[in-house]
């Protein structure tokens, strides 16, 4: 795939000028760690807030390690924001009773959206899965057992280039027709950057049956350095078009931030004219890139009601 070239922002640019439908969007967040980064995850919550976005939902660590954190962090923002958000949930490293617990919890805190993935290992992003004996399995099996707890909307994970523990595509769209029949009402795409690979990879997923909404997963760049470590880990594959724009960049934070808005918008306009019109954010806490990506894309604040004085 050879770098996007600017004219392919101009079904982008008329949503920006409020023509054509506005796109659906959607951010992840993952729970702070600290006090100061408390105060950052909420500055960017607040920023971010007033773009209506279908939904925000908050990672679970590895291990489910931020369990706790995660559980304050969906239940601060149903309380004090207008966000419906949903809790990311896993199967690592906890019985089923355990796991039963935290989905109870969510539904009697007012969550009503959980997003259910298998998880990684403690500590090992990427690492080798063993499930527990009295642990569920596999993402289909906990979204089973979510939906027979409570009606969630169940969300699910997906790897637009193949699971890295997968023996192939067709294995991937049998697991994931049998988490649709467990329950999943929604598949949520890893990044990516070969959009023609993409493509190709959600014609194959409709021509198998699938009819689920499908939202693409999108990650501006803000540290290259960070994102080709993260690749590494999870199989996603950097394009070399990529790695060129850049190059160079390591001590220059401004120039990396336009050309992440720049990549970022592009991506969601060639996707755009491809007829996706919903788009999940990886946010990784900082709103800066993801206001200003929506804000091309004509995703914007609800404009003030005039109001007019009694004659």
């Amino acid at each position: 795939m050879t770098f996007i070239p600017p004219n392919a922002l101009g079904p982008v640019a008329r949503a920006g000028a409020g023509v054509g439908p506005r796109p659906s969007v959607s951010f992840e967040f993952s729970p702070p760690k600290g006090p100061k980064s408390e105060a950052a995850l909420w500055e960017a919550i607040r920023r971010l807030e007033p773009l209506n976005p279908t939904f925000v939902s908050v990672t679970y660590g590895a291990g489910g390690s931020t369990r706790d954190r995660t559980h304050r962090t969906v239940v601060r923002m149903l309380k004090e924001t207008t966000l419906k958000p949903a809790a990311h949930l896993t199967c690592v490293e906890a019985s089923r009773e355990e796991v039963d617990e935290v989905i109870r919890d969510y539904w009697e805190a007012g969550i009503r959206h959980i997003v259910a993935l298998r998880g990684d290992p403690p500590g090992s992003l990427g690492g080798a899965y063993t499930p527990r004996v009295d642990g569920y399995q596999n993402a289909t099996e906990l979204t089973a057992g979510i939906r027979a707890i409570a009606p969630f909307d169940v969300s699910v994970g997906l790897y637009p280039q193949i699971h890295p523990e997968s023996p192939s595509v067709d294995h991937d769209i049998d697991v994931l027709k049998a988490k649709i029949d467990a329950g999943a009402t929604r598949a949520i795409t890893n990044f990516f950057f070969d959009i023609d690979g993409y493509l190709r990879f959600i014609d194959k997923i409709r021509k198998a049956g699938v009819t689920i909404p499908i939202l693409p997963g999108i990650m501006p760049v803000s540290s290259f350095e960070g994102l080709s470590t993260m690749s590494q880990r999870i199989g996603v594959t950097i394009p070399d078009w990529l790695s060129n724009l850049f190059e160079g960049l390591d001590q220059d934070p401004e120039t990396r931030k336009l050309v992440a808005a720049s990549v970022a918008t592009e991506m969601c306009a060639r996707l755009s004219e491809e007829g996706f019109s919903d788009f999940h954010f990886y946010t990784l806490n900082r709103a800066d890139l993801v206001y200003a990506i929506c804000r091309v894309l004509g995703v914007r604040e609800a404009s003030p009601q005039p109001t007019t004085e009694a004659a």
